[in-house]
């Protein structure tokens, strides 16, 4: 994954649990999940600078697995078939295993209902405040493009919490009926440059990016906690908003942020983040898990450190290909 500002992770879409239901009994006793399962909660409650770790890790995971997709894409673009592969299938690794193992341990996944009442907060968050303010500020930078295009996300996320609220009611009170999902207007998102010219802007589209992939990844695993139990039309609200935060709010923030290049440069940008993980972030997080007594931390990220380093080889092999 890319590496990037360790931020204040977004008002509710990061809240950490100590304590919520469990999903797969195997991730509590160290054995990593399987791709189709979703997160589940630790037994020993964690340190809170290992799950300020892991909430960091969670969201470079979800930033790595959607930036990776699109650079996948510019590959196929330029007729780099194992390039797009490669990119493929480490983002596919980036998200059902880095980010769903993390999760499990943060004990992101609660009930549905607890779901929902993150989900709200989240989408409240970002419908009342965040974008209200990056719009705001774009428009007096001069970035008029981003301006617009917060304001529309604005929107949108008040429709996401107004769905959620109606969705919770439905549980709680055994009444009504779940909303349909909403439909994604997929955005393409081809190499070119940066589209906004003040710093803060650029910094805004970095954290919404962000905050979009963490949504979509964290939406995924409710959606899929929905469909075991028993919840399938909750299920598809929380995978067609997924598709939203992701095909169409981060791909459009990615636009106007030039995220994409061409694939050389797309590949570097790879390596220089796979390294940085390797070498600096998830070491370092493993020894300070180690140092409180989070033993299963620990590992998750000294194994994560080391499936970065191979992700860096295999994009730097990739690279020198292309020389």
């Amino acid at each position: 994954m890319f590496r990037h500002s360790i931020r204040t992770v977004l008002v509710g879409l990061c809240t950490l649990a100590a304590a919520s239901q469990a999903v797969t009994a195997a991730v509590a006793a160290d054995t990593p999940t399987a791709s189709d399962q979703t997160a589940s909660v630790a037994v020993r409650p964690l340190n809170p600078q290992t799950l300020a770790d892991l909430a960091t890790a969670m969201k470079g995971e979800a930033f790595a697995y959607a930036s990776y997709n699109l650079f996948a894409a510019q590959a196929g673009r330029e007729g780099l078939s194992r390039v797009a592969v490669l990119f493929r299938s480490t983002a596919r690794t980036e998200l059902n295993e880095h980010f769903r193992e993390a999760a499990a341990l943060a004990g992101v996944v609660g009930s549905n209902e607890d779901n929902l009442r993150e989900a709200i907060n989240g989408e409240s968050y970002e419908h009342e405040t965040m974008y209200r303010q990056f719009a705001e500020q774009a428009g007096t930078d001069g970035d008029a493009q981003a301006a617009e295009l917060f304001a529309e996300l604005a929107a949108d996320e008040g429709h996401h919490r107004d769905a959620y609220r109606t969705a919770l009611s439905v549980l709680t009170s055994g009444h009504g009926a779940i909303p349909a999902p909403p439909r994604a207007d997929t955005v393409q998102v081809p190499a070119g440059p940066i589209q906004v010219k003040s710093a803060r802007t650029k910094a805004n589209l970095d954290t919404a990016m962000h905050g979009e992939a963490l949504a979509y990844a964290k939406y995924m695993l409710f959606a899929a906690h929905a469909r075991q139990t028993g919840q399938p039309a909750l299920a598809q609200l929380f995978a067609g908003t997924a598709d939203v935060e992701l095909h169409e709010h981060f791909a459009g923030e990615a636009v106007l942020a030039g995220l994409v290049g061409i694939t050389k440069e797309n590949l570097r940008k790879a390596i220089a983040g796979e390294r940085y993980e390797a070498t600096t972030l998830y070491p370092g997080f493993a020894a300070q898990a180690m140092a409180v007594g989070d033993i299963s931390a620990a590992r998750y990220f000294r194994d994560t450190a080391a499936d970065e380093a191979r992700h860096a080889a295999a994009f730097q092999q990739a690279l020198d290909r292309l020389r």
